[in-house]
């Protein structure tokens, strides 16, 4: 059986391939079909040809998938913009890509607004959610009549770095523009999950970010069913997966965090997941043992990056017995590398992670930084710093760029963020170094208080001494800072750079 939309609208053509748990809004497969070949034939018809790009800056909804199916099924490349972007750095993407055709929503008339202009390589323009002047009418591009496509192979996403650590950067992976079916990146990971035709997956994640749109390609190609929804609501969430008795989940470690707290929680029915799936961000271990205690041994981490480089998986009770590890490979292999001297290091030493056997990418428009990210020997690192142990497994210590040298001591700052997160008054936290004049440099920590917490002039010594209790003196921030909140991307990524740069004096340069 072809693993493609096609193949389930023939089948199955009333399943539901996506479902917005806000409205009860249903796209069927057959719908799906229907639209995206509509769409596809507009693209064709606008002179769009495989290898070319179209771009959509769209909140989360049933025309997203629409939208990125047809542009995909003609071989075409797609971004997904952040909604969350200033003016000039959503321009800036949708210059940076290429994009010929632009979707907006007019639900987001302040973004929609901003790439009126300034985009001048756009030179078709479509609204969704409302018509706007000079643009296209989605639902009747949608609507037209279809036919035999003139063309039909596999595009491929091209999506931005989240800009955590720099500036975001659009990674494109080789268009092969095969027959459909024939591309399906992550099918042993997600078959490793457990997905297949019966699957309810619950996406709460802003779709234009790289695992909420891949997985929920993944679902579809196998012939199940995505829960979306907007801006992430805990209880809205539970209330959904018990309701749609969801199988799957796609999780960042915050939607675990904000989950734990529901008043009443265990109220909810969750007895029909297979799997909750969580990655993007790294995951406090007292954070994922209470969530194994909850939902049972159907959490499963994955470590991952937008480049497609490689990937790791473990289960729970993997995790258990190897707490705080993100897995082993499902294909090809980890290696861990010193940098200095480009040598592979032994078993439980820590230095630069690799990959080999991934597939190759590259960062648009930017072939310094597509050089950096690849080896001599042809491996590739998305930038983690980690070791391995005698069983294969990998433990992520943090981001190279994040490692503090503090007398002449490699600190770790995730070190203390999982043991920080743990204190009872902290909501979320974020560790980083600045200058010393003695030390070179000194770990901080800058905490978000839980909602309605006291912070008093004693709320900072309580903490660091609760770190100091559960990790050594040396791993342990020297002073705690408090603001009401933190700079944490909608995927659970923390512009980190952004907070280290205003205690630092430095700037991050604009895209």
């Amino acid at each position: 059986m072809v693993e493609y939309p096609t193949t389930h609208a023939r089948e199955r053509p009333d399943h539901p391939a996506v479902i917005d748990v806000r409205d009860g809004s249903t796209l069927t497969y057959g719908r799906l079909e229907e639209r995206s070949r509509a769409l596809a034939h507009v693209l064709w018809g606008w002179g769009l040809r495989p290898g070319d790009h179209v771009a959509l800056a769209v909140a989360n909804r049933i025309e997203f998938y629409e939208f990125c199916w047809a542009a995909h099924r003609i071989g075409l490349y797609y971004t997904a913009v952040n909604t969350h972007l200033a003016p000039d750095e959503a321009r800036f993407v949708v210059n940076d890509c290429g994009a010929r055709a632009l979707l907006v929503d007019s639900s987001l008339p302040e973004l929609a607004d901003a790439l009126e202009s300034g985009v001048d390589r756009v030179t078709h323009r479509i609204a969704v959610g409302g018509p706007r002047p000079g643009h296209e009418d989605y639902e009747v591009l949608a609507s037209a009549g279809t036919g035999p496509l003139p063309h039909e192979g596999e595009g491929e996403k091209m999506l931005y770095t989240s800009g955590t650590t720099g500036t975001p950067k659009g990674v494109a992976r080789p268009l092969t523009d095969g027959e459909p079916g024939s591309v399906f990146l992550i099918r042993p990971l997600m078959l490793g999950m457990g997905f297949d035709r019966d699957t309810v997956l619950m996406n709460p994640a802003p779709l234009y970010h790289s695992a909420p749109l891949g997985y929920g390609f993944g679902v579809h190609r196998l012939g199940g069913t995505v829960l979306i929804s907007g801006r992430f609501d805990a209880e809205q969430c539970l209330e959904s997966m018990q309701r749609h008795r969801a199988t799957h989940g796609l999780f960042v470690p915050t939607h675990f965090v904000r989950m734990l707290r529901v008043p009443d929680k265990e109220r909810y029915d969750l007895s029909s997941l297979v799997t909750a799936a969580h990655g993007a961000a790294p995951c406090p271990p007292s954070v994922k043992r209470e969530m194994i205690d909850w939902w049972g041994p159907v959490i499963v981490e994955y470590y991952a990056g937008t480049e497609g480089a490689g990937m790791t998986l473990l289960d729970s009770q993997q995790w258990l017995d190897h707490p705080g590890s993100v897995g082993r490979p499902v294909s090809g292999a980890v290696h861990i590398v010193d940098e200095a001297s480009g040598e592979e290091l032994p078993t439980g030493e820590t230095g630069a992670v690799y990959f080999s056997g991934g597939v190759a990418f590259r960062y648009h428009g930017d072939d310094a930084k597509t050089a950096g990210a690849y080896g001599p020997n042809g491996w590739s690192t998305l930038g983690d710093i980690g070791r391995l142990d005698g069983d294969g497994y990998l433990y992520l210590s943090d981001r190279k760029s994040f490692t503090v040298i503090s007398g002449g001591v490699n600190i770790y700052p995730q070190e203390a963020e999982n043991v920080l997160i743990g204190h009872p008054l902290v909501s979320d936290v974020a560790a980083f170094g600045i200058p010393d004049d003695d030390l070179g440099e000194v770990l901080i920590a800058v905490v978000e208080p839980v909602e309605g917490a006291t912070v008093g002039p004693d709320s900072g010594a309580e903490i660091l001494a609760w770190c100091t209790e559960r990790l050594s003196r040396q791993k342990c921030p020297r002073r705690i800072e408090f603001r009401d909140r933190l700079p944490r991307a909608d995927n659970g990524k923390l512009y980190k750079r952004t907070l280290r740069d205003e205690y630092t004096g430095a700037r991050t340069p604009p895209p």
